[in-house]
């Protein structure tokens, strides 16, 4: 018999489920010891995402400044308008509904042990700060762009790989028990279910968004091409479906290629735009992050307005370029704007990580349906009538 594949989003559930039933019964000293996992894993974090920004995010930029011409530029500009406006009505949808179904400091409401800690920490400096490595990210990649094939280009793809394997080897690989140590410690100290109920209002309202936010996308797009919205969106649905097994967008490209092509999107525009904008139309992720982001901040007390969240929305439209094809790129290219920009501590990135994986296919399935109304969109701009 073939060995049982259990996926990322799988074993996440499985971690918290197992967190929240040990933490009744497990003695302290075990508690502890997760603890100190956690401190070394989160101290292994921070080193990485700077290399992670840096790795992801500058050969990305690089070979998008290699493709020239009108097309690309509104591409990318209509992509990244998509993408931004997912993130301000998550914003603007949460900041109108979290205050009534949050309370906050639910994270220190309740106390029923004192909070444990680990035996001992390790100390991992990182090499650079997240803003020096997006600033480092972004003048490596716009020069690479510039100067075409050269030695340092291929040195920068080859670090690209080595950051790639290490999120897939080191990082993912350990999130279900760093995860499942975040919440059998907050089952041992009686914060667990507070949690847990954010935890189901947050991904109910997240889905009716990113539902509202194709079919908005389908209206422009039908708009555009004068077709009935919902007859293309219905046309969309297998590379939706499709993405929620495979969780990637890149994985899903085929799927989406011959969908748009269906809704009458010429081959050479199909060819050009769903390929693109796999890497750079990133709404269903983006509007995720920042209803999880909006709301971990209400539960914990701690201060936000539009002003803060829109210098993220526009930063994290940007560093979603760096997103890889694996399942969680998106949030793991996030964590340094979290930090830096929101003010997120350890726990509040690890509960991040956990809201946002498990809703991980749902902003994928957006994100490749949504490329879909954008080929359409193109494909009348660039005047083809095919």
């Amino acid at each position: 018999m073939k060995r049982l594949k259990i996926g990322l989003l799988g074993k996440i559930l499985i971690a918290i489920a197992l967190g929240v039933a040990l933490g009744l019964i497990v003695p302290g000293w075990t508690v502890r010891l997760f603890l100190t996992f956690n401190g070394i894993f989160s101290q292994f974090l921070g080193f990485a995402i700077p290399l992670i920004i840096v790795g992801l995010v500058t050969p990305a930029i690089a070979d998008i400044g290699k493709t020239a011409g009108k097309m690309l530029l509104v591409t990318v500009a209509i992509a990244y308008c998509s993408t931004i406006f997912a993130g301000i009505l998550s914003y603007l949808t949460g900041a109108a509904l979290f205050p009534s179904m949050i309370a906050p400091s639910a994270l220190g409401q309740v106390e029923t042990v004192t909070e444990p800690s680990p035996y001992f920490g390790v100390t991992i400096p990182p090499l650079m700060n997240v803003m020096t490595a997006l600033v480092l990210a972004f003048t490596l990649g716009l020069g690479l762009a510039a100067l075409g094939k050269s030695v340092l280009n291929d040195a920068v793809h080859d670090f690209e790989k080595i950051i790639v394997k290490t999120i897939k080897v080191a990082v993912i690989p350990l999130l279900p028990i760093y995860i499942f140590g975040i919440f059998l410690n907050m089952t041992h100290v009686g914060q667990v279910f507070s949690v847990l109920t954010v935890f189901i209002k947050i991904i109910g309202i997240i889905f009716l968004i990113h539902v509202g936010i194709l079919i908005l996308l389908f209206c422009i797009a039908g708009g555009f091409s004068r077709k009935n919205p919902f007859k293309l969106l219905w046309t969309m649905l297998p590379a939706y479906f499709t993405a929620l097994g495979t969780q990637s967008s890149a994985a899903t490209i085929p799927v989406t290629l011959e969908q748009a092509r269906r809704n009458g999107v010429s081959e050479d525009i199909s060819g050009f735009t769903v390929p693109l904008c796999s890497t750079i139309h990133m709404p269903g992720s983006t509007l995720k992050i920042v209803a999880c982001a909006l709301a971990l901040m209400i539960m914990q007390g701690m201060p936000y307005d539009f002003g803060m969240f829109a210098g993220f929305i526009c930063m994290l439209g940007i560093t979603m370029v760096a997103a890889p094809g694996v399942p969680g790129g998106a949030i793991m290219a996030s964590l340094g704007l979290l930090q830096s920009m929101l003010g997120f501590n350890q726990e509040a990135q690890a509960l991040m990580i956990a809201l946002y994986i498990a809703m991980d296919s749902f902003g994928t399935a957006c994100n490749v349906t949504g490329d879909g109304a954008i080929a359409i969109i193109i494909e009348k701009m660039m005047g083809n009538k095919n």
